[in-house]
């Protein structure tokens, strides 16, 4: 075919191939090898000037060709699968002319790279195509038609990552451009600038760059962290690399607003992107962990289930290989997997629940595992987890039977175990204080104290997890059940027992002993002991617990001639001494605490606690030092929560102790406070209104003028409980409830905002009565939020009054109250009360335009139910027909957003408005302090016409309410 034939047929074969790449992507290849062919064909024609230049005039006509296949599409809108699949062939077709150009560079005699002849590598007809293809591109970068910027964008995104080698300039305003479209108003522009710039991360060299000029990386991450549209953070998290540099940034977006967002993290990241968990830090992983199965979307909770279970299959391969048995290898694997998390302190809950995921998710787990005695024998943290995490499982789960087949150890072997683990613990801690009275703990090195340290609390945590697990054993064994009580009950008396197990150990005694009153015996046996030895207390004095001992049953009965005195006063003791009596006085009280803490009888019933409540409670409130004072104080809280009498007595010693106390003090009394509240509520808000005022009173001057965020929410969280319950009815302590929500001075108080943002939908939404006394305050509380939003200072920030407006109408909204029997309780029309309301504030001629505005706007999103009620809809009627000549609104604005109401109430209501006997209504003394109120005289009206239908006893007007004569007798 002539050069010229050729030419002139070179737009139609170039459509034809178009036509078909539009059809399927699966033909893609196929049409970018013919069009390749038409492109080598093309940029071997050649045509030479009149001063003896050669010209490439096939290479200039095959790009004229293609840039106008290209331009059909630039204007098309998002949605054709024709286009998408356009794009993918342009992308597909420049990767397929660079791959030619490379084969020629490889092999320069193949025939097939034949066009690519004397050219240099840099300037070939492949790179000269891309070149002008990607500037015509650009040129639609800064369209005004924010679809030509869409799809130009998209081309570039789709066949960056086949450009091949293009000069430095050309580079340089690629980058910069699509830096630009990053900001672009339109989301899915910037969604493709972002899937653009992160395949050119690897390109850039950040030495390169000029100072105070962003990065690449920095411009994608801020676009992953900050940009509005989710559909361009996802675009983001999908293209950007896993790095050292971008996993913080990714792990943010574990709580994203955007559930597809959050579980893209996990099923496209964690799951596929990242090779091993150990290229994540523990905190990190705990990350993952708590905010994947903590998300409220199951989807979520899902995919992050899923990364845990690939974890988990990850770190037994690294340790298996295969050699060791099916059920060693599991549990070891366990282990292995929970080694990748720190077990202990605040990681041990995140690390259970990771485990119980695994369990959760990979049943052959739970069938496969077996406790051997080796397993037992080397106890570790993790092991002790996995131990008492499976035990918990089984026992919550009615999984029995794989208890018996894991084979754990019989209750007496436990005991030994328990014990075992204490002489362990035991050891460390004499060694550390043998040092330390040898004056040796300030010659070790750092690190070597702090693998003391490491040791120390490793023990403590084994022992800790061992004593969580023996609460769910099978204490039938009447042998092992003896054994462990010994082990236990000497365990609380012994002066070294960390503070921490002192609970643990309880819980175990409520176990295994036979009732409450027991229970109360042996804890206050073993105050008892400890007082008794506090001569003993020498770090070499204490011994180990013997395997020999036994309890002598008969002592479970308290001797009555032992004593909580002691036989020297405090003035006669050294200064060692004291430090002594008190360290051994705090070890007791927590004791008492943790012993209260689980006992429901009547204080009366066990007058064993007059004893600790005289010579241990009552001194330690009495004295000086924070530490023990609050102690006490807790504990007579506890004892006041089983004694009706000692409670009324002490409480206002309680009330005494806020005033000017340590904030941690403040907070112990406070919840010590609104215990007894909350458990004698008759006694002190039902009795005497004049006590009841008096205790309201002093919470919430508390509130308004407390300086700390944590006593704040702890003041918060005690009076939406007692409002919650239904103990405290007045509404002004809604109201300041409203204003602490919104207040500009607790806007850093997020434990606060989070308590009170739960509390308000809750307690609204549970009874309408609430409701109603929710919109009974809102004038009251709008007024007040408005003079605090006006005297705003320049740091502050709160929400608008019409913020406001709208948080309170869908708190008091009727269709959102749950369903009562007894609808007679309140009027459900409290949108309707809310109405009136306002109407009746739009009457104050001294508002501004601002607040008649925003009351305005708030009635046009009042719920108004069609079967209102007769005298309701009257004084609607009343307010609204008055409003224009009583107190005009001059703005036009503010009067249209009134006329827009007016024209909807009467549209709904007009018909049953001309229909009733008002007078009926008028004379009442809730029609006349309306008028009054509004400055109208009150009308006479004539009965309304009697229409046929209503005389035949049709009509479908409600007749007035009857009430029913009252029965006799009451």
């Amino acid at each position: 075919m002539p050069p010229s034939h050729f030419l002139d047929s070179l737009l139609d074969s170039t459509g034809a191939i178009f036509d078909q790449a539009q059809i399927s992507t699966a033909n893609h290849r196929k049409n970018c090898v013919a069009l390749h062919k038409l492109f080598v064909k093309a940029a071997n024609l050649t045509q030479t000037s009149k001063n003896g230049a050669i010209m490439l005039a096939g290479e200039k006509a095959f790009g004229d060709v293609f840039v106008d296949m290209t331009s059909r599409i630039v204007v098309v809108k998002k949605g054709p699968p024709v286009v998408d699949r356009i794009v993918k062939f342009i992308g597909a077709f420049v990767k397929f002319v660079n791959e030619k150009a490379m084969e020629h560079v490889a092999h320069p005699s193949d025939p097939s790279t034949s066009s690519i002849t004397d050219d240099e590598d840099d300037d070939t007809p492949a790179s000269r195509f891309v070149a002008r293809l990607l500037k015509w591109l650009s040129q639609g970068f800064a369209a005004k038609n924010k679809v030509v910027r869409f799809r130009t964008v998209s081309i570039v995104s789709e066949m960056i990552f086949s450009l091949g080698a293009i000069d430095e300039d050309a580079y340089t305003v690629l980058r910069d451009e699509l830096m630009e479209r990053t900001l672009d108003k339109e989301s899915l522009v910037r969604a493709h600038a972002v899937v653009a710039l992160s395949k050119l991360i690897g390109t850039e060299d950040i030495d390169d760059l000029e100072p105070g000029e962003k990065s690449i990386m920095q411009a994608v991450l801020e676009c992953l962290c900050l940009d509005s549209a989710a559909e361009v953070r996802r675009a983001a998290l999908i293209n950007v690399p896993v790095s050292p540099l971008t996993l913080p940034a990714i792990l943010t977006r574990t709580r994203d607003t955007d559930p597809i967002m959050r579980k893209l993290v996990y099923a496209s990241v964690l799951m596929k992107k990242v090779e091993h968990p150990r290229q994540l830090t523990i905190a990190d992983r705990e990350q993952v962990v708590r905010d994947g199965l903590g998300d409220r979307e199951d989807a979520v909770r899902i995919a992050a289930g899923k990364v845990l279970g690939v974890w988990f299959d990850m770190v037994q391969v690294d340790g298996d290989n295969g050699t060791e048995k099916p059920s060693d290898s599991m549990t070891q694997g366990l282990v292995r997997f929970l080694e990748i998390f720190d077990v202990i302190g605040p990681g041990e809950q995140i690390a259970t629940d990771a485990l119980l995921s695994v369990f959760m998710t990979r049943m052959d787990v739970l069938d496969s595992m077996c406790f051997t005695k080796e397993f037992w024998d080397n106890l570790s943290p993790e092991s002790a987890l996995l131990a008492r995490t499976f035990i918990e499982h089984c026992v919550s789960a009615d999984g029995q039977g794989r208890l018996d087949a894991s084979a754990l150890p019989e209750v007496t072997a436990f005991a030994f175990l328990v014990q075992e683990a204490f002489n362990q613990l035991l050891g460390v801690i004499e060694e550390d204080e043998e040092a330390r009275l040898l004056g040796n703990e300030e010659d070790m090195d750092e690190e070597n104290q702090d693998r003391r340290e490491e040791q120390r609390t490793q023990r403590e945590f084994i022992l800790s997890e061992l004593l969580k697990s023996a609460v769910h054993l099978d204490y039938t064994d009447e042998v092992g059940r003896r054994k462990l009580l010994v082990v236990i009950r000497e365990l609380l008396a012994h002066a070294y027992l960390p503070e921490i197990l002192i609970e643990r150990c309880l819980d175990v005694l409520k176990v295994i002993v036979h009732g409450e009153r027991e229970l109360i015996r042996l804890s206050v046996e073993a105050i008892l002991d400890l007082r008794d030895e506090v001569e003993k207390q020498a770090a070499g004095d204490s011994q180990l617990i013997n395997d020999e001992s036994e309890l002598d049953l008969t002592q479970m009965t308290i001797n009555r001639e032992r004593s909580m005195r002691r036989t020297k006063e405090a003035r006669d003791m050294t200064p060692e001494e004291k430090i002594q009596a008190d360290a051994v006085d705090v070890r007791c009280l927590s004791i008492c605490i943790a012993t209260l803490e689980r006992v429901n009888c009547s204080f009366e019933d066990n007058s064993v606690l007059e004893g600790i409540l005289a010579d241990l409670i009552i001194p330690a409130v009495k004295r000086k030092e924070s530490l023990l004072r609050e102690k006490g104080l807790i504990s007579l809280g506890l004892c006041c929560l089983i004694a009706k009498n000692m409670a009324l007595s002490s409480f206002q010693l309680f009330l005494s102790q806020v005033q000017g106390a340590p904030e941690g003090l403040k907070l112990k009394v406070l919840q010590v406070v609104f215990d007894l509240l909350m458990v004698y509520d008759k006694e002190f808000f039902g009795r005497s209104e004049d006590v009841a005022e008096r205790i309201l009173t002093f919470l919430l001057q508390t509130l308004e003028y407390e300086e700390s965020v944590a006593v704040q929410a702890v003041i918060s969280m005690g009076i939406s409980k007692l409002l919650l319950c239904g103990v405290v009815t007045d509404t002004r302590v809604l109201t300041s409830l409203v204003l602490a929500y919104v207040s500009p001075a607790t806007a850093e108080n997020l434990e606060l905002r989070q308590c009170l943002s739960y509390f308000f939908p809750v307690y609204c939404y549970s009874y309408p009565l609430h409701q109603s006394r929710m919109q009974s305050i809102f004038i009251t509380a709008y007024d007040l939020i408005t003079r605090v939003f006006e005297d705003l200072e320049d740091d502050q920030e709160m929400i608008s009054p019409y913020q406001f407006g709208l948080l309170f109408i869908d708190w008091t909204n009727p269709q959102k109250a749950a369903k009562m029997e007894d609808t007679n309780v309140v009027s459900r029309d409290v949108h309707v009360d809310l109405a009136i309301d306002i109407l009746k504030a739009l009457y104050d001629s001294d508002r501004s335009d601002e607040d008649q505005k925003t009351l305005s706007q708030l009635l046009g999103h009042l719920y108004v139910p069609d079967d209102l009620e007769t005298s309701s809809m009257l004084k609607l009627d009343i307010l609204v027909s008055h409003l224009q000549e009583q107190c005009p609104l001059e703005n036009s604005a503010i009067a249209k957003l009134f006329e827009r109401f007016k024209i909807r109430f009467m549209k709904q209501f007009s018909g049953r408005l001309g229909k009733i006997h008002r007078q009926e209504y008028i004379c009442t003394d809730d029609f006349v302090q309306l008028y009054e109120y509004i400055g109208v005289g009150i009308p006479k009206y004539e009965d309304p016409p009697v229409s046929d239908a209503e005389v035949a006893g049709e009509s479908d007007v409600e007749p007035p309410p009857v009430e029913a004569p009252p029965e006799r007798g009451r």
